[in-house]
């Protein structure tokens, strides 16, 4: 990673303009130019440095549901199980973890009956139980990872 690339991750982990010019005002920030700031992010994510760059859209806010989701999947059916979750656009990402649960997803949908479905769906499409674990409650934790 260059000096440049982790002076870009560190600078935008606090917040992106929301202006008509965002990267041109976030490069400014940057004391780089617009097209060098768009250039290194693209080849950032190309290379894997990031993973994604966007948003994060609070679903509840806009009206609809979101749940952390957890299933018990056999070693053997892991990677095609999570070639069939992840094929639902309502499924943000999932991750392995070492636990009886060994898979978990994060799903949001339109609202609670919408999600329900697709969570049904995901469970027909694997031959799996689905686990949903929606939040009780919300806390901010405002974290930053130095580059």
């Amino acid at each position: 990673m260059t000096p440049l690339d982790r002076a870009i991750i560190n600078g935008l982990q606090g917040g992106f303009p929301l202006t008509e010019r965002p990267y041109a005002d976030a490069a400014e920030g940057l004391g780089i130019r617009e097209i060098d700031l768009v250039e290194r992010l693209r080849a950032m994510l190309d290379e894997g440095t990031l993973t994604r760059f966007g948003p994060l859209w609070d679903p509840v806010a806009l009206g609809g549901a979101v749940t952390l989701a957890a299933m018990t999947v056999p070693e053997d059916r892991f990677e095609a199980v999570a070639e069939a979750v992840n094929a639902f656009p309502e499924v943000a990402h999932n991750y392995a973890r070492d636990h009886a649960l060994n898979m978990w997803f994060v799903a949001a949908d339109s609202d609670a009956g919408a999600l329900a479905r697709t969570l049904a769906r995901i469970a027909a499409a694997t031959g799996l139980e689905v686990l949903s674990f929606p939040k009780e409650r919300e806390y901010f934790l405002e974290l930053k990872l130095e580059a």
